[in-house]
């Protein structure tokens, strides 16, 4: 039995959140293979006679930030409407719920930030043996396998999450910078299809779990934030009815619907500046409480320390991710510029 007693993965997740559970196979009757290869995953391949239209592979991950539970619920009713034959799949498909234990305890995380962990930073001596380092190699070793399954098919990646900060665009994904990589216009379409209307591109190279599936594993990879972090059985679905029909249709291998006429176009943002935390001095002077997308005028000091003292330049920038309480060195925040008034898509 995949999920025990229980017919729920997100209920038998929970319950054995830190256990360690051999792998589990079942088979729905119209011939999909579910593999529950590790708590909170699942591998999922249609019969070898559903056809795979759009020719692709998907890895959908959730819950890498264990009180975002909203995505999580998502993903749970798409598993449950797929169990009971509501629709079928036509797509491989690998679901993730990225950190249990956190989950389970309403927490951010446990020990460490898990979505700093990824791209082979859970192997730093600092992080050593903790278990969200050692989740974080378990989740980059089962993409890999599953990427190598289906090398020949178009692999994405969405990582979802909620936030706690508010945001002045509550709806937005981040692209992870790789050298000479542009955004395909079918996921552009996509986004706005998941309601999501605004796209930060990413200026280098990190250690998020999007950025892990797209330098690695040569994903179209993006972390999308959809809303505000609220616990289980707290958060109004409804907001989140974007994304579910978006990944249903995929998973289902049904085209993308025609963009209607007058439909707003996805407002792209780049990183101009990334604030790091730089030790005894450093001032960060932007309030506790500011929301994501708040504008700066130009002139506006941001940080300073003993050395620099960093302003706005010519043109207004907007902050994202603002958060002074990190360790020396790492980031404070994110400051951006839209692109473009209206992007095209």
């Amino acid at each position: 039995m995949l999920f025990d007693a229980s017919s729920d993965w997100l209920v038998h997740t929970l319950a054995n959140a830190s256990s360690e559970l051999a792998p589990a196979l079942a088979r729905l009757p119209d011939g999909t293979d579910i593999v529950r290869p590790s708590v909170g995953v699942l591998e999922l391949t249609p019969a070898a006679t559903h056809t795979n239209p759009n020719h692709e592979a998907l890895i959908v991950s959730a819950g890498v930030h264990g009180n975002e539970t909203a995505p999580i619920e998502v993903l749970n009713q798409l598993v449950n409407e797929l169990v009971a034959g509501e629709w079928t799949l036509t797509c491989p498909l690998l679901l993730i719920l990225g950190n249990p234990p956190a989950m389970v305890a309403g927490e951010r995380f446990i020990e460490v930030n898990m979505n700093r962990l990824f791209a082979g930073a859970h192997a730093r001596d600092e992080y050593r043996g903790l278990p969200e380092a050692v989740r974080a190699a378990e989740l980059e070793q089962l993409c890999r396998e599953f990427a190598r399954k289906h090398s020949g098919l178009a692999l994405s990646h969405y990582d979802l999450h909620t936030a706690i900060r508010p945001s002045l665009r509550e709806k937005f994904a981040l692209y992870p910078f790789v050298e000479g990589r542009a955004v395909p216009g079918e996921q552009c379409r996509f986004l706005l299809e998941a309601e999501v209307g605004t796209l930060l591109l990413q200026h280098k190279a990190g250690t998020t779990f999007s950025s892990f599936t797209s330098s690695e594993l040569g994903a179209e990879s993006f972390t999308v934030e959809l809303g505000k972090v609220r616990p289980f059985g707290q958060n109004d679905l409804s907001r989140f009815a974007g994304i579910r029909d978006a990944l249903r249709r995929r998973f289902r291998g049904e085209p993308a619907p025609g963009q209607s006429p007058g439909h707003e176009p996805l407002t792209i943002f780049e990183v101009v500046h990334e604030i790091l935390n730089t030790g005894d001095g450093f001032r960060f002077h932007i309030p506790d409480d500011v929301a994501n997308f708040t504008e700066y005028e130009p002139g506006t000091v941001i940080w300073e320390d003993r050395e620099t003292c960093y302003r706005v330049g010519d043109v207004s920038e907007a902050i994202v991710f603002p958060n002074r309480e990190v360790p020396v060195g790492q980031r404070v925040g994110l400051m951006i510029r839209a692109r473009a008034r209206r992007a095209g898509t």
